[in-house]
């Protein structure tokens, strides 16, 4: 029972105690809830270990005890064996619960020394039989492992002041062997109090190298998060931005252009002008620690139809259905306006020229957002898609929007088409998500 313990967290402060009677108290409560002395290790013999030399002591001291009362003291068999198993099963007790295992065994002390008092027949140590102060010097060990060091000051000295007092009560009888449990029992408190206070020291050794960890892997995040902005700045943002100007110069630059190529070059100049505005907003929040600073608002439902005419200049018929809806949360508004995003961004890759039906509604109870969107098969004179295989990027990123609120999603081919069908609880998790 001496080796290192590995106690629980320590309990938070406790309040100060209002009068005497409640600081006394407080100095025999428990620091922790009871957890077995290396009860934390992961090698079962060191979790046992406390356990075996406990039993060693009871088998030891229980009957030396028993035997010794009765021939030595001239105490009565019976009362004997109660009082042995008193002062000597706690030690049982002790691997778990320390400072019960005390309070028990020195109640069980005294009243043996109460019931032995001088004269004495023959030579005889006194107050504290020698079994007893085995049993009391490792309670005291087993105190100093656990508590607090108020506590493990207390007990000391209510070891020293009770012996004292039994002492000066017979001093021709008394030997000095009353200072035995004092100065050892003292020593063990300090020792079993610096083998605590190591232990809490490398717990909190741990517990820092977590957080510096944590810190470790918080700070590559961010290195991670900046150096995609750089590439989204430097690649995306910058054709976007050629884009843009190109669009926007096509009719100057290409006299005779017809009115509906023009209006086609706005809307690409639109488009692309829109692009470049998420993406610097995106690129605002990977350069940023807070996750949740964006400022600017998001897109939401109430942008769907804007969504789909741009989407019909695309070349894919859109038939919308979109009926007044109560007012969102926010991530349930900004998910489903990124679900229904990314469903019409397939068809044009996969399917140009299929026709495509967006419904959104609400479900029979009013709890949840139903999200559809189904394409028909593309017909064969449009030509080729522009993609035929994806990376499935854009359906993880759907499932992910999903989870995030709380909700379900379905895909799949439907007819030679594909559906996309997303159900969004109105009532969102407690955190809600950070929107991009």
């Amino acid at each position: 029972m001496s080796q290192s313990p590995s106690p629980p967290p320590p309990a938070p402060p406790a309040p100060a105690p209002s009068t005497p009677f409640a600081y006394v108290r407080d100095l025999f409560t428990p620091a922790g809830p009871p957890e077995p002395l290396l009860g934390q290790s992961s090698r079962p013999f060191v979790r046992w270990l406390p356990y075996g030399v406990a039993s060693v002591f009871l088998a030891v001291l229980l009957p030396v005890t028993a035997t010794l009362l009765p021939r030595s003291y001239g105490m009565n068999g019976g009362l004997a064996m109660l009082l042995s198993v008193a002062q000597t099963v706690p030690l049982l007790i002790a691997v778990s619960r320390p400072l019960l295992a005390w309070k028990i065994a020195f109640t069980a002390d005294v009243a043996c020394a109460l019931m032995l008092p001088p004269p004495l027949p023959g030579p005889t140590v006194w107050p504290w039989p020698a079994p007893v102060i085995i049993g009391m010097l490792v309670l005291m060990l087993a105190v100093g492992l656990r508590e607090r060091f108020r506590t493990s000051v207390a007990v000391w000295g209510l070891v020293t002041v009770t012996g004292y007092l039994f002492e000066s009560t017979s001093p021709r009888h008394g030997n000095g062997s009353w200072l035995v449990p004092v100065i050892l029992g003292g020593m063990l408190l300090l020792v079993g109090g610096a083998l605590r206070g190591r232990g809490d020291a490398r717990r909190a050794l741990a517990e820092q190298e977590t957080i510096s960890e944590a810190e470790r892997a918080r700070r590559t995040l961010l290195e991670e998060r900046a150096r995609i902005a750089r590439e989204l700045h430097d690649v995306v943002a910058h054709h976007m931005s050629v884009i843009t100007v190109q669009a926007d110069s096509a009719p100057y630059r290409l006299p005779g252009l017809p009115a509906e190529a023009c209006e086609e070059f706005g809307s690409i100049a639109a488009t692309a002008r829109e692009s470049l505005t998420e993406m610097r907003r995106l690129l605002g929040v990977l350069r940023s620690e807070d996750t949740h600073g964006e400022r600017a608002p998001q897109p939401g439902l109430d942008r769907l139809q804007q969504l789909a005419e741009a989407t019909v200049r695309a070349g894919v018929p859109v038939e919308l259905t979109l009926p007044e809806l109560p007012e969102l949360p926010p991530s349930v508004d900004l998910s489903a306006y990124r679900i229904v995003q990314e469903a019409l961004a397939n068809v044009v890759r996969h399917a140009p020229g299929a026709t495509v039906r967006v419904s959104v509604s609400l479900d029979e109870d009013a709890t949840h957002l139903m999200v559809l969107v189904v394409n028909a098969a593309p017909p064969a004179a449009p030509g080729p898609p522009l993609e035929t295989t994806g990376t499935g990027h854009g359906l993880v990123g759907m499932r992910e929007r999903v989870r995030l609120v709380g909700g379900t999603l379905d895909t799949g081919p439907l007819l030679g088409g594909f559906r996309v069908a997303a159900r969004l609880p109105l009532t969102p998790l407690e955190k809600e998500p950070p929107t991009a």
